[in-house]
């Protein structure tokens, strides 16, 4: 478990009507959550963390030189894992905007628009929902040729999300995925 996700699970909605500027707002409202729920890394993480602003002075002596051996090694180990957390944070907040952005442009695509996007994280993973107006199941298209555009969405869902799926809704459903939480050291 995570320590920097939310411990009891958080829940965002936003209700959305068409649609035009659909995917924007929605790339923009999940990665507002994702930052508030520390599924992106630190602004402050240094890029080059082995980077020192000036040589270390010169050791006097074995045991002096032997600290400061052992002092950079501990630090370098710790920005290994400062570099680490940083990336896989990163890569996995960007498979949630791919996620949102294949789920919201379906149902652009293929229905009058969303109607509701919702994210509900726990320390384990982020459920993504994507609701519409309309009961039609997502299919995937059935020899989608790899050279052409389209047709490719629920491919990349499925390679990105742990599980997904889709429920009724109403008159319309819901298409769910979940990703997994950034593995942390």
């Amino acid at each position: 478990m995570s320590a920097a996700l939310p411990a009891p699970g958080q829940t965002r909605r936003l209700v959305l009507s068409g649609p035009r500027g659909a995917v924007g707002r929605c790339r923009d409202f999940s990665r507002a959550a994702l930052a508030d729920w520390g599924w992106l890394p630190d602004s402050g993480v240094d890029v080059d963390p082995y980077a020192r602003s000036e040589p270390p002075g010169k050791a006097t002596g074995k045991a002096t030189e032997k600290a400061l051996d052992d002092a950079l090694d501990d630090a370098y180990d710790e920005a290994d894992d400062e570099v680490y957390e940083a990336d896989e944070r990163l890569a996995v907040a960007e498979d949630v905007l791919m996620v949102v952005s294949e789920l919201v442009t379906n149902a652009c695509l293929h229905t009058e628009g969303p109607q509701e996007l919702v994210l509900h994280c726990t320390p384990e993973r982020l459920r993504i929902e994507v609701s519409d107006d309309s009961p039609v199941p997502p299919r995937p298209r059935p020899h989608a040729d790899p050279a052409l555009p389209g047709g490719h969405g629920l491919v990349v869902l499925a390679r990105l999300a742990r599980a997904w799926g889709s429920v009724p809704r109403g008159t319309g459903k819901t298409v769910w995925a979940e990703i997994a939480a950034p593995r942390l050291p």
